[in-house]
């Protein structure tokens, strides 16, 4: 489903990545795993057209997307869960999910039954501002918000952050059922290691910009993992 290559990034003179390759498939979870400030923000930005890339080619689908921006690349069908979540505060829950709209065509402006299988709770909310709600009722809307696009591709940046346990698990829940339905690819940049590695199909780790290895989970322990999480 995703595809890129050779992919470098600059903000101003500073060179944040260099030449990384990516792929992620339909139905499996790609965990981009490294500690602080190696980059992988950066290259959510750069998939999703946030920040244009430097140099790289990327595939979406089998298309190749050139150097589309971001709104083009929404309709192309990538949606994203931003780090910190990036609800709008004085719209409500419905409208938040609304905002997804402009990515599709008006015979599909209506909020899909299973956004709200997902995530309940947000059906009892949804004439509630969205800052009103906890932090971990602010990620489920996050998180559906960008289902309301159909992605093919799904970015989620750090879904765990600020999130209390019992949200973590359902946030959990949905992108392994997500990952079953098998036809978005899933690509999670995660620092809480135990929940990266049990969804994780393949494990992406980062250091200073660069990936320094890949891994199909089948062919890495835990441990091992871990250590290599430590490293990088």
């Amino acid at each position: 489903m995703l595809d890129v290559q050779n992919l470098s990034l600059h903000y101003g003179g500073s060179q944040i990545l260099h030449d990384v390759a990516l792929s992620a498939q339909a139905g499996k979870v790609t965990c981009v795993m490294g500690t602080n400030g190696v980059g992988k923000t950066s290259l959510l930005k750069a998939i999703c057209g946030a920040h244009p890339r430097s140099s790289g080619t990327m595939m979406l689908d089998g298309e190749d997307v050139g150097r589309a921006n971001s709104d083009v690349l929404a309709k192309k069908g990538i949606g994203v869960v931003p780090q910190g979540r990036m609800i709008f505060p004085l719209l409500t829950v419905k409208e938040n999910l609304e905002t997804g709209f402009a990515c599709l065509p008006k015979s599909e402006h209506y909020i899909p039954d299973e956004v709200f299988e997902l995530f309940p709770i947000l059906k009892d909310f949804l004439h509630r501002r969205g800052g009103d709600l906890s932090g971990g009722q602010q990620q489920q809307l996050a998180i559906a918000r960008a289902l309301i696009i159909k992605p093919k591709l799904l970015l989620l940046d750090e879904p765990t952050e600020g999130i209390q346990p019992n949200i973590i698990q359902q946030i959990g829940r949905v992108i392994a059922l997500l990952r079953d339905r098998g036809d978005m690819a899933i690509v999670l940049v995660e620092q809480y290691f135990e929940f990266a590695y049990d969804l994780a199909d393949q494990l992406v780790f980062m250091e200073r910009g660069r990936v320094t290895s890949v891994h199909d989970k089948a062919d890495i322990t835990k441990e091992e993992a871990a250590k290599v999480f430590r490293i990088a």
